[in-house]
């Protein structure tokens, strides 16, 4: 009797652990944030916010991990091959989208190693030019193009970002030829502008916004959906003719794939807690972003989408893989 008694007793209690799941004992220590990107740019930053306010509200240190090099992808094979417990998350930008039609071999599979937390922000690209060009839309500068065949070139922060893609696509789309002079970053990109070594640059909002607003540079159009609130009168490439030509760099959190979906919808719910607050809003505006704090869903949906849609104009505008 006392036996089957201890018996119950302990199937109860194995019954209660196993309801109780995992997201309730978590997390119980410290949380590593993989970002692979070096710090400083504004994928750490966005990291920075938003584990800062992930440590508060799990009450457990979240700490930033920066491991850089060859496009993100040194850190995102890293953090695919993390034991999918919760205590690594990966933050990264629109290269796990875009690597994969870019590179021929990659440590990781955009898909199948990673589960998909939020898309936390998301930033538009620029076309600049200088003042002086004589450009003032992209029709003006799709005219020139055409009018001096293989004497244009374009520059942006390096081969596969979104910034380069943005200028294969306008090629594509409007049948010019502009050769690409990749930089090492955004920054460098609008300066070569700035200092004419090339005609125009399609770089990142952040790094051009506030030579746009100083009359150093002129843009023709940025590349999201709507225009830019602080740049009211740059029209999008939709509305210069391009329907569809929507271009943005994300950025976004995941877990490596097997993480528990307690942990995932614990991990999302506060992921979006965190750039719900006012102050979240303003610092993510002043880099150039807005705030999008999507589900996991949506962005499972967001990257099945784009990584064939890159692949596509990779093949179309005849890009080398690497």
């Amino acid at each position: 009797m006392i036996g089957r008694i201890l018996a119950a007793a302990l199937s109860a209690t194995l019954l209660l652990a196993v309801h109780a799941g995992p997201a309730q004992a978590y997390p119980d220590r410290p949380i590593s944030m993989i970002v692979p990107f070096a710090p400083g740019g504004p994928t750490d930053i966005i990291a920075r916010i938003v584990a800062d306010s992930l440590s508060r509200s799990l009450k457990q240190p979240v700490v930033i991990e920066n491991k850089p090099g060859a496009a993100g992808n040194i850190g995102m094979g890293l953090a695919a091959r993390a034991k999918p417990d919760g205590y690594t998350l990966l933050l990264t930008s629109t290269a796990i989208a875009v690597n994969p039609a870019i590179y021929k071999s990659l440590p990781y599979d955009s898909i199948k190693d990673f589960a998909p937390i939020s898309e936390l922000v998301d930033s538009p690209n620029v076309l600049v030019v200088k003042p002086d060009s004589g450009m003032k839309t992209v029709t003006d500068l799709v005219a020139r193009a055409k009018a001096a065949p293989g004497t244009f070139n374009y520059s942006s922060p390096g081969i596969g970002t979104k910034s380069n893609l943005t200028g294969e696509e306008l090629k594509v789309r409007a049948g010019i030829a502009m050769t690409h002079v990749p930089y090492r970053g955004a920054g460098p990109a609008a300066i070569a502008v700035l200092d004419g070594t090339v005609q125009v640059g399609s770089v990142a909002l952040p790094a051009a916004e506030g030579m746009i607003k100083s009359g150093q540079l002129t843009a023709l159009a940025v590349t999201g959906q709507q225009r830019w609130p602080d740049l009211p009168n740059v029209p999008t490439m939709i509305e210069s003719g391009y329907p569809g030509f929507v271009s943005v760099t994300f950025s976004a959190l995941f877990a490596p794939a097997g993480t528990p979906q307690e942990i995932i919808d614990l991990v999302a719910k506060e992921s979006r807690a965190a750039l719900a607050t006012a102050k979240a809003h303003e610092q993510a505006h002043n880099l150039g972003f807005t705030i999008v704090a999507g589900t996991p869903g949506e962005l499972a949906a967001r990257l099945k989408a784009e990584i064939p849609a890159v692949k596509a104009l990779v093949a179309r505008a005849g890009l080398k893989l690497h």
